[in-house]
């Protein structure tokens, strides 16, 4: 059953009890139980469930004025919820707009916020506003036109009553008299009980002295049995209905027509009553109860929510020294919000407290982590202009014949080169191939003034061709065992070939990278398939998705942060040397194997958000 806060809840706190054709002893209860009815009628009515949540302020306005149409039945709830969602959206995007605007060089005492959504959104509101106190007013005017009805339609059931003895009163007149109260609306909560009592005492006054035929007044009593026999049927069917807010609603109507029905002879009035009392205590202990396990369940959320309001206070930003740290605790902190949303509400006094700790825990947590990366940015600036100065000093020794003395300098450049930290991911590989080609130039100028080295180079190419040609002919679309041997056993050959003619370096590697690229990508493509196929298996024999879902997630983070390191030390070698180069391509191919595994962990994630929506 949805769970709903009704607002009579707290209003009754008793059993009602009618006021039809009581004994004297129940006077007080029934005095009482009047109040109770009343309370109920005027109270609002149970909030539906509430439709999916609105994802910017333009749908949020919109909902708010599609309520306006309907403002009596507005859920406060709701209303409530609108609010704090408007304002969560609203405040995210003024803080964007103003990260944005200091982002572009703005100052921050120059950003302005746009007030446009938050005034249509107050203007929304007021409509609500307007529209609920112009209705309440009028229904009020209603209602105490009712009552003045009702005290004239008393006044002459009294003048009746008082003249019974003198001349013989009209038993149809009465009935006419009793019919036109019925069809009077409510009156004001606070005469109500007041009016009944006159009426219930002129009703059982007009009865008791009327001198009517016999058999007529027993045909009227027994009407009216048959009647309360219904109602007390129908009340005690509701102990059946499942939806305990609506059982307790239509026993408020029942209460109704059993007040509004004629009294049954006086030696059954006691038994009438109590039979219908018995039924109405059953429902109401009931809705009493329903409330009692709603108020535990919102205490029991309310736990919840502090338990994620404690864990995200308890990080120690001040131990978050790097990407890795904080991508982690990010991650941890999104899980908690994930969790957060499938939380039901806390108890109504406390609900906005606590959403308000724990969105002020998230927004410390993301200002920190904002600033730490600002002050990253502001690191990754001075390390560029550092590689810029040995990318220009490098420069300045390219052309230089002096080839051991030179030779001794750029080794000393890369050496700082390394001592230096990163740089802008986006700047990171045009830096250093300016570095590393002005290295390059003069090795290979150097390697070229070796006239000895000519033919062996040319042998080595000769020999590459041939390892491109044996890579061409594996069928890339079923490789086997043996080609996969085969392939390792070429690429060990590969690197253990020497240096060809510099101005058909970059050609043999380009073509050689491209035939290994596209067989090692066949081969792990067919590899993931069956992984991710196995897996999706697994899945299915009953595997925790969020257990597994947060595994993935940290290995995958785990894989983006080891290709990172391997893409910072290929910046810091060189591939001018057999052993340099040997070292590059052994580096590449296990930064390749990594992004291949990654991409089988991010399918991995997809089949289980996939079957989580199923």
């Amino acid at each position: 059953m949805t769970e709903t806060r009704d607002p009579q809840a707290d209003a009754i706190q008793q059993e009602p009890v009618v006021e039809g054709n009581a004994s004297p002893q129940s006077e007080a209860t029934e005095a009482q139980v009047a109040n109770d009815i009343q309370a109920s009628s005027d109270a609002e009515e149970v909030p539906q469930d509430k439709a999916e949540a609105p994802q910017t302020c333009e749908d949020i306005i919109a909902r708010i004025k599609v309520l306006a149409e309907d403002p009596l039945n507005a859920p406060k709830e709701e209303l409530d919820q609108l609010k704090q969602a408007f304002y969560k959206i609203h405040r995210a995007t003024v803080e964007a707009a103003r990260e944005a605007h200091i982002t572009a060089g703005g100052a921050p005492e120059d950003f302005k916020v746009d007030t446009t959504q938050e005034e249509a959104y107050k203007a929304a509101m007021s409509v609500i506003k307007e529209k609920r106190a112009e209705q309440l007013r009028e229904e009020e005017r209603i209602r105490e036109e009712n009552a003045l009805r009702k005290e004239a339609i008393l006044d002459r059931i009294q003048a009746m009553v008082d003249n019974a003895d003198k001349e013989q009163a009209s038993y149809n007149d009465f009935k006419a008299l009793q019919q036109e109260w019925k069809e009077v609306g409510e009156v004001s909560a606070t005469k109500q009980t007041e009016l009944w009592k006159r009426y219930q005492l002129l009703t059982e006054r007009f009865y008791d002295i009327l001198k009517l035929n016999i058999e007529f007044r027993e045909y009227d009593f027994k009407k009216n049995l048959d009647a309360k026999n219904r109602l007390c049927e129908a009340a005690e069917r509701l102990s059946e209905e499942e939806d305990v807010i609506s059982a307790f609603h239509q026993l408020q109507k029942l209460h109704q027509e059993f007040r509004e029905t004629g009294p049954v002879a006086k030696e059954l009035r006691e038994d009438i009553w109590n039979r219908f009392k018995a039924a109405s205590t059953i429902v109401n202990k009931r809705h009493q109860q329903h409330f009692e396990e709603l108020k535990q369940k919102e205490q029991d959320n309310l736990e919840k929510k502090t338990a994620i309001c404690e864990a995200v206070e308890a990080i120690e930003l001040d131990k978050l020294t790097g990407y890795a740290h904080w991508n982690e605790k990010t991650q941890e902190v999104i899980a908690l919000q994930e969790e957060w949303k499938t939380i039901g509400f806390a108890p109504q006094k406390m609900n906005t407290k606590i959403f308000e700790r724990f969105r002020a825990a998230c927004d410390n947590f993301f200002n920190h982590k904002a600033e730490f990366f600002k002050e990253m940015r502001d690191g990754l600036s001075v390390n560029l202009e550092k590689k810029i100065s040995l990318c220009e000093q490098a420069e300045a020794l390219q052309d230089s014949t002096d080839w051991k003395a030179t030779a001794d300098k750029l080794a000393a450049l890369q050496r700082e080169w390394k001592t230096i930290g990163p740089v802008a991911k986006k700047q990171s590989d045009a830096v250093w191939r300016r570095f590393i080609t002005a290295c390059d130039a003069f090795y290979e100028k150097r390697k070229e003034a070796g006239a000895s080295q000519r033919s062996v180079e040319h042998e080595n190419l000769a020999k590459k061709k041939e390892v491109i040609a044996a890579l061409s002919a594996i069928n890339p679309e079923n490789i086997t065992e043996t080609d996969t041997a085969k392939m390792h056993e070429l690429i060990r050959e590969w690197n253990s070939i020497g240096h060809v003619p510099f101005r058909d370096k970059d050609k043999i590697y380009k073509q050689y990278k491209a035939l290994i690229d596209g067989l090692f990508d066949a081969l792990h493509k067919n590899e993931a398939t069956r992984k991710v196929a196995r897996f999706k298996d697994s899945i299915k024999e009953g595997m925790n998705v969020n257990r597994e879902r947060e595994r993935l997630l940290r290995a995958y983070d785990n894989m983006c942060n080891e290709i990172k390191t391997y893409e910072n030390n290929l910046g810091f070698l060189t591939s001018s040397s057999k052993s340099g180069n040997n070292l590059v391509a052994e580096m590449q191919r296990k930064m390749e194997k990594l992004k291949a595994d990654a991409e089988v962990i991010l399918k991995k994630i997809k089949a289980l958000e996939e079957e989580d929506k199923e």
